[in-house]
């Protein structure tokens, strides 16, 4: 353990029209491991071992994002299982330190994309909960 796991729609491999961006979602996988591997504790030892962070992304082929009048709408969903008997200033700074490598990696890809994007760890109850996105506003009502 840890153990992340990304679930994404499909068409976030598409190349965008303007820069042919895609979600590259193998890099991804390389930051949020490269991410654990800097969590320290409190005496400043590695939290996670090196031989048990495992990344593993799968896109959904077919997935309905809201309500369908953003063609192009997207999702990703990022799950981290970790075991328990962290504390939980090392639960923040796990969730901290794999929030700053989603937002810099998708950051560009914001600014040409419309998709959501939901961040969650799991040690038993949900210790950690962070969105990024720019899906919401476009379906607020006045």
């Amino acid at each position: 353990m840890p153990h992340i796991v990304v679930l994404y729609t499909a068409n976030l491999d598409d190349a965008t029209p303007t820069t042919g961006a895609s979600a590259d979602i193998g890099r991804l996988c390389r930051s949020l491991a490269d991410a654990l591997l800097t969590v320290r504790d409190e005496a400043g030892a590695q939290v996670f071992p090196t031989g048990g962070v495992r990344v593993l992304a799968y896109p959904a082929a077919h997935f309905a994002v809201a309500d369908g009048s953003v063609a192009d709408a997207g999702f990703v969903y990022i799950t981290l299982r970790m075991a328990r008997g962290r504390s939980a200033a090392v639960q923040q700074a796990t969730g901290a330190a794999l929030q700053a490598a989603t937002a810099a990696h998708f950051g560009p890809l914001l600014a040409e994309r419309r998709f959501g994007l939901t961040l969650q760890i799991d040690e038993g109850p949900e210790v950690f909960d962070a969105k990024l996105g720019n899906l919401h506003p476009l379906f607020a009502r006045p």
